[in-house]
């Protein structure tokens, strides 16, 4: 049992590999963030995938159904739908705002890089205007994009647990260590993508337009090749 549970653990790391997820963290990660952003967006984002897991599951292992087909291929959908207005709200943001990045540091406090928009403006860019709040707490839109992608995952990791455990309490367990997995993998994660950004800023906008722009078409692109064969199958 305790293999087992160990390794619902190990699948929860695993599963914030998943490519969607990849996709997903790093499109949130594109709005300009240090790494204790990244950090915060990928415990946001762990904690909406664990909201769907607990509740869903536990429904489904108490009735004992389980989600039809039809039912799993929406949600699948929805992530694919989710990735592409993830990925082309990246790129109009981008063409449409005269962005612009920049390092700075709070009174002592660690260095670090925001990106802000400057369209519209007729003036020459004053490098010290630069006044802005850190948001804190929970990032409302990693932790809805973190309920979908939940609840996508809901029907396979349900059908995983009634096969390994006997009863619900140990169920509910194991989803427990499955979720706490996705959630530490992440949360790592979502801070080593803002890494290479980070770097990319200090260096150069070219280069950090480079990456936005990549990461942008490339959850278009993965998002399409999840929605297209679910609506021609």
């Amino acid at each position: 049992m305790w293999s087992v549970l160990l390794l619902g653990f190990l699948l929860g790391l695993r599963h914030s590999l998943d490519a969607d997820h990849l996709a997903a963290v790093a499109t949130l990660s594109a709005e300009g963030r240090g790494l204790s952003q990244g950090l915060r967006l990928g415990l946001s984002w762990g904690v909406g995938h664990a909201l769907p897991l607990f509740l869903l599951g536990s429904i489904i292992i108490l009735s004992g159904e389980v989600i039809p087909p039809g039912v799993a291929g929406a949600l699948e959908a929805l992530v694919g739908v989710m990735l592409i207005v993830l990925g082309a709200g990246v790129l109009w943001r981008f063409h449409r705002n005269r962005v612009h990045f920049h390092i700075h540091q709070h009174h002592g406090q660690t260095r670090h890089f925001h990106a802000h928009s400057h369209a519209g403006e007729s003036i020459p860019h004053n490098p010290e205007s630069h006044r802005h709040r850190h948001a804190r707490g929970l990032n409302r839109k990693a932790l809805l994009v973190g309920v979908v992608h939940g609840c996508a995952g809901t029907a396979a990791l349900v059908l995983i647990t009634v096969n390994a455990m006997g009863s619900l309490a140990w169920g509910m367990v194991y989803i427990a260590l499955f979720s706490l997995g996705a959630l530490a993998g992440m949360a790592l994660l979502s801070t080593l993508i803002s890494l290479p950004m980070e770097y990319a800023a200090r260096r150069a906008n070219s280069l950090y337009r480079g990456l936005i722009i990549s990461i942008g078409a490339g959850t278009v692109i993965l998002g399409l090749s999840i929605v297209l064969p679910v609506l021609f199958s």
